[in-house]
């Protein structure tokens, strides 16, 4: 399924799509193959997959030392694209949330090609600058998996523009300043203008991530974007537990947060 796929179906249940992120190989990958499955069962519209790296700029403490588990445990590109590819048809679409560095060191061209033949719907490389992504958004365009752009609260109107005009599959819209985190309590309120100047500059979906832990931040952010995405406060819930007890506690804490209000 296309991402854009995920997002015309809610949109016609009219619902707000949810994407929950995942670190793969955390606490090891057969218990990420648990995770997965759970929240494709919760309803997950699609998953976000993290592929571990030393040096995670947008990540805050809890998924940045999921990926240092992740990084003692052995876990690669390589290992995480061979994992996907095999288990493919028992998950929700696979994003792969990524680093460039490790792309690069990889092969780009390699890259894409490989994320192709594991199935995934799309690539995020969230250190990638704009005016550095013509290549690899190239590569990965021409094997049919989206290249999904950030926008920062901090971002002026007309790179905005620019931004969501190379985005596909969505737009991902960054709640606050910093990084993922739900630690502090999130102020949204200014996430609703950010929101209406967006939709003025494109009919890409917008899912909105960074912060969003709770019903209450799902109950007030969904009725504005078309997507939500929560990784922090998904991994804090199973930390420390593997298996079916990782698997079990990741779905009560996804089926608690899928309740956002219809669209207007």
């Amino acid at each position: 399924m296309m991402l854009e796929d995920v997002f015309t179906r809610a949109k016609e249940e009219k619902r707000t799509a949810f994407i929950p992120y995942v670190m793969a190989g955390d606490p090891d990958l057969e218990t990420t193959g648990e995770i997965l499955r759970a929240l494709t069962n919760a309803g997950a519209d699609a998953i976000e997959l993290g592929i571990p790296y030393g040096d995670p700029l947008a990540d805050g403490p809890t998924i940045a030392a999921a990926g240092m588990r992740a990084l003692q445990n052995g876990i690669d590109i390589a290992q995480v694209l061979t994992f996907v590819r095999v288990l493919r048809s028992e998950f929700a679409p696979i994003v792969l949330f990524t680093y460039f560095n490790p792309v690069y060191q990889y092969g780009l061209q390699r890259f894409a090609n490989d994320a192709a033949a594991a199935g995934v719907a799309g690539v995020i490389v969230p250190d990638l600058a704009l005016e550095e992504l013509t290549k690899l958004r190239k590569l990965l365009l021409a094997k049919d998996l989206a290249m999904p752009l950030l926008i920062a609260p901090s971002t002026s109107y007309a790179r905005a523009a620019r931004i969501a005009k190379q985005s596909t599959g969505f737009v991902y819209v960054v709640s606050r300043m910093g990084v993922t985190g739900a630690a502090t309590a999130p102020d949204f309120s200014p996430l609703h203008d950010h929101i209406e100047s967006l939709r003025k500059l494109t009919t890409k979906p917008l899912a909105v991530g960074f912060g969003v832990s709770k019903p209450e931040h799902v109950q007030e952010v969904g009725p504005l974007v078309d997507g939500i995405i929560v990784g922090s406060a998904l991994i804090d819930a199973y930390a420390g537990a593997r298996g079916e007890v990782a698997a079990a506690r990741a779905e009560v804490f996804i089926k608690g947060l899928i309740q956002a209000p219809a669209r207007n």
